[in-house]
């Protein structure tokens, strides 16, 4: 297990860390968001983001996508509804001895806001928060972004791989269970194999290439794995539906296939990516 995805965390203290915003929002940012990196570094190679690049990134979280581009040269500015996760986005993104921020970033719609009349490189890359299992609201939040675009513009979609090749599949079913126990999927269901095209048809792009990365999820023990995964909101559902305690005692037994005999936490999955243009 590399040391890139796994790391050693302060234990999980209380329940009401759970209803804690700014809790959830450092566990996403210093557990969860850096399982995508290998995705975000194979679109990044792919499209020769550089110093050209003018990035306009969606659900961009605690910034850590718009970090990989900036190194790269490009001028990142990014999108996200949640405040505690733009806060975090701003301190990462700050020059090492201060000054301007390597990004601009924008609360809630990019819309109406933000420094560049268009922009050359359009990303919705963080299948786990945003909307990717849903066509429709993929679109929508594309339709927000599409008139800072010009034609040829690329768009890049990434969603959830094959059920069978992502081993989070399985924990992800906890959530739905809770959530609903009277539905077999309740909130969530696994991803099918055309979402990304069906979400680009509605948004008016043309498609133009594809492509799977392998995105392991790791962690260094089952306690930071859990506050991993609740920190990407998919077992908010649940949690309403039960309590906090119970959420965490199903998770951390859904958990045990995964658990290796170091103590470590290692689900194998594979995410996919949809490259648009703007007709």
């Amino acid at each position: 297990m590399t040391a890139s995805l796994v790391r050693r965390h302060p234990p999980h203290v209380a329940a009401t860390a759970h209803e804690d915003a700014g809790a959830r929002a450092r566990d996403w940012a210093e557990i969860q968001e850096r399982m995508l990196v290998p995705l975000h570094e194979a679109v990044y190679e792919r499209l020769d983001v550089g110093p050209d690049t003018r990035l306009l990134g969606l659900c961009c979280g605690a910034g850590l996508a718009l970090l990989l581009a900036a190194a790269r040269g490009a001028a990142v500015t990014g999108a996200d509804p949640s405040p505690g996760l733009l806060a975090l986005a701003r301190e990462r993104l700050l020059p090492p001895n201060g000054g301007t921020p390597r990004a601009e970033l924008l609360h809630g719609s990019p819309a109406n806001a933000g420094t560049f009349e268009s922009y050359d490189l359009i990303t919705a890359l963080d299948p786990i928060r945003g909307p990717s299992g849903d066509p429709r609201a993929l679109a929508a939040l594309l339709a927000e972004a599409l008139p800072r675009a010009v034609p040829g513009t690329a768009v890049v979609l990434a969603g959830w791989g094959p059920q069978e090749r992502c081993a989070t599949s399985s924990v992800l079913r906890v959530a739905a269970k809770l959530a609903d126990p009277l539905r077999s999927n309740g909130g969530w269901r696994p991803a099918r194999r055309d979402d990304l095209e069906e979400a680009a048809q509605r948004a008016g792009l043309r498609p133009d290439g594809s492509g799977r990365v392998s995105c392991p999820f790791g962690y260094a023990d089952p306690d930071s794995a859990v506050r991993g995964l609740l920190s990407t909101g998919l077992f908010d559902a649940a949690i309403a539906a039960t309590d906090a305690e119970q959420v965490d005692k199903e998770l951390t037994e859904a958990l045990h296939p995964y658990r290796r005999a170091d103590g470590t936490v290692w689900m194998p999955n594979v995410f996919r990516y949809l490259i648009a243009r703007v007709p």
